[in-house]
């Protein structure tokens, strides 16, 4: 059981999560430290903190549909079939991982995250004054297929990776790479959390709970933090991220 306290804990940081994918991401670097501070083992909280954030992902591909389309350099059968497989075997290796391996490994995870969030956008710049024609479709399908399996290990930074992959293989058009990461990430995370619960991993009562917070994180993100300035919310991610990880390293 939970207490009071926890309770609140996992509600606030349930609500920030939620917030903060729906602007730019990183909502893993609240959800996972609250349910494993409440005493939830690391891959349990791992996967817990997963299947609560889902309703985000799925949202936000409803919201960019128009903008979706198959990247050029790979059909949109290729490019689901690369994320199904690499969330399943993302979601396979976490399951696999020991609670006390994944624990220790949870303080890197989150520095490599954080990197992700302070240089992805040097690095989208850098794509976008060398661009790239078409990469072969079996280069994209494994990039595809890699970054798949680590959104289904560890959710935090994935939508870097993403847009990143995809300016690698050659698209150029933000709203269409936007729209094809929601799409990638919402796949492969129902694929990895079918995973997740087949191995009894899910505290299905904990994400139950942690819902509503979501829905109006999300929301409130949506509606409001999109006012923020884009830096502030990328350096606020950036010190979370940095401040997580100095608290599990101790």
């Amino acid at each position: 059981m939970i207490d009071f306290e926890h309770g609140v804990v996992l509600l606030g940081a349930a609500f920030g999560g939620a917030a903060l994918n729906a602007v730019a991401g990183g909502g893993s670097f609240l959800t996972l430290p609250a349910l494993l501070w409440a005493g939830v083992p690391a891959v349990a909280a791992n996967a817990t903190g997963t299947a609560a954030l889902l309703p985000g992902y799925l949202a936000s591909v409803w919201g960019l549909r128009d903008a979706l389309g198959a990247p050029r350099a790979l059909g949109m059968r290729a490019l689901l079939l690369a994320c199904v497989l690499g969330g399943v075997c993302g979601a396979a290796l976490l399951i696999a991982t020991s609670n006390a391996g994944f624990r220790s490994l949870v303080p890197w995870l989150l520095l490599f995250a954080t990197a992700l969030f302070a240089f992805g956008p040097q690095w989208l710049r850098l794509l976008g004054r060398h661009p790239h024609h078409a990469a072969p479709a079996w280069q994209a399908f494994a990039g595809m297929f890699v970054v798949s399996v680590y959104g289904g290990y560890f959710n935090g930074g994935l939508g870097v990776l993403l847009l990143a992959l995809f300016g690698l293989i050659g698209e150029s058009d933000l709203n269409r790479m936007n729209g094809l990461k929601n799409l990638a990430s919402a796949v492969l995370t129902v694929f990895a959390l079918g995973i997740y619960a087949a191995a009894g991993s899910v505290r299905w009562w904990l994400a139950g709970s942690m819902l509503p917070a979501v829905l109006l994180g999300g929301y409130w993100g949506a509606r409001v933090a999109r006012r923020l300035p884009a830096a502030w919310l990328r350096w606020g991610i950036v010190a979370i991220g940095l401040v997580m990880a100095a608290l599990f390293m101790r």
